[in-house]
């Protein structure tokens, strides 16, 4: 009788965990579906004068000077007469700039003859280090810059496909994500993984939960000795598509298995999140460890893997607060000039927005109190434009 009650009460308690993912998974359909009325898919939202000035280095007086002599394409305007922007017209801008301005290469920062593809991983060891939120936000902030950039989300969870609009266990429950490119049986190209987005120059490679299954079949194909082994697999789909893209953009899990190593070793630089805390720099110095264990034990089988750089970005910080103040000097004290100068602050203009799977290049600017926006706008922009000189300097000159 003992046995028969434990066997109830385990088909109960799955029953009701089945039962709650299937009322939640209504919930967000319809949270979905509310928030992205009445379009099916989600769309950028058109910018100021002000925002086209200071992601083109265009001056407010240069711009209206061109518009008058008709250099520029005519755009939307509001009810007060304001120039509204799409992305693809601050594009087409860009590129007249870069013809017909002074300097014009410096409007077109991306690869160049003999540039190679930069390939980011944004990694941590631990969850809630603001990964994704900083991976989506280099994404959209250098697509806006200019750049064209491939997102890949190497994540099974998904976040950052999610903030994209997509229902990956739904749309995704099968195919078309990463993992199809990655797999050892019966692998597609790149090309029909990665999708167009509704940011124009920004390309999304999704995630879904049979991404998990690459950890198992890495296992088994390092057992069988398949090739091309998973140290290579990541790198050779980028091959086929090399030629589209500027940077791509990688957002790792939170552990260090067999899909964040095939990230790691595919990519040219890594950019390390960390919160200023005790806990989470204990975590990073852990996963520090292990990781370097891991690379120095592939280097005696594969030879040396060469990254251009390695950057940490503080994260969620709070200058008020003043442990993580004290932590956040502790961490340059070590690291030195490897943590950007410029943090990602904590704030609620970004939590606000996560709850509509929007970021703060998608808000409309009368959605949040204006003094909030700029302040996280000046950090989000300010460690994009501080990597961005990092990215630069990999391909050997200055940030333009």
């Amino acid at each position: 009788m003992i046995a028969s009650s434990d066997t109830q009460t385990t088909e109960s308690i799955a029953a009701s965990i089945a039962a709650n993912a299937a009322r939640l998974s209504e919930a967000l359909n319809n949270h979905m579906r509310n928030s992205f009325r009445p379009e099916s898919r989600k769309t950028l939202r058109k910018f100021q004068s002000s925002e086209v000035s200071e992601l083109t280095g265009i001056s407010m007086s240069n711009l209206r000077t061109r518009h008058q002599d008709g250099d520029f394409p005519e755009v939307e305007t509001d009810s007060r007469g304001r120039r509204m922007y799409s992305a693809e017209e601050i594009d087409q801008i860009r590129h007249v700039m870069a013809r017909t301005g002074r300097n014009g290469e410096t409007y077109l920062p991306g690869r160049r003859d003999g540039d190679a593809l930069q390939i980011l991983s944004v990694v941590n060891f631990k969850g809630g280090s603001s990964k994704t939120t900083s991976a989506i936000h280099l994404a959209q902030r250098y697509a806006l810059r200019g750049y064209r950039v491939l997102a890949i989300d190497m994540d099974p969870q998904a976040s950052l496909t999610t903030m994209f609009g997509y229902r990956p266990e739904i749309e995704f429950a099968q195919s078309g994500t990463i993992y199809d490119a990655l797999r050892y049986e019966d692998p597609v190209p790149l090309s029909q993984v990665a999708r167009k987005t509704y940011f124009h120059n920004l390309d999304l490679a999704p995630a879904g939960l049979m991404l998990s299954e690459y950890e198992t079949e890495t296992a088994y194909a390092l057992q069988h000795k398949l090739d091309p082994p998973f140290t290579q697999r990541l790198a050779i789909a980028l091959d086929e598509v090399e030629a589209n893209y500027d940077l791509v953009i990688i957002d790792c899990p939170p552990q260090l298995g067999f899909t964040t190593m095939t990230a790691l070793l595919a990519s040219t630089g890594l950019l390390i999140t960390v919160v200023p805390s005790m806990l989470d720099v204990a975590s990073m110095a852990q996963f520090l460890e292990m990781a370097g264990e891991t690379v120095r034990t592939l280097e005696e089988a594969t030879g040396p893997i060469d990254w251009a750089f390695l950057k940490f970005l503080i994260a969620r910080y709070e200058p008020t607060d003043v442990p993580q103040s004290q932590m956040a000097g502790f961490l340059r004290s070590i690291l030195l000039d490897q943590v950007l100068n410029t943090p990602m602050l904590k704030s609620t203009a970004i939590s606000d927005a996560g709850m509509t799977q929007q970021t703060i290049y998608e808000l409309e600017p009368s959605q949040v109190i204006k003094k909030t926006l700029d302040r996280i706008m000046e950090s989000v922009n300010g460690v994009a434009d501080e990597f961005e000189k990092t990215i630069q300097l990999a391909w050997g000159r200055e940030s333009d």
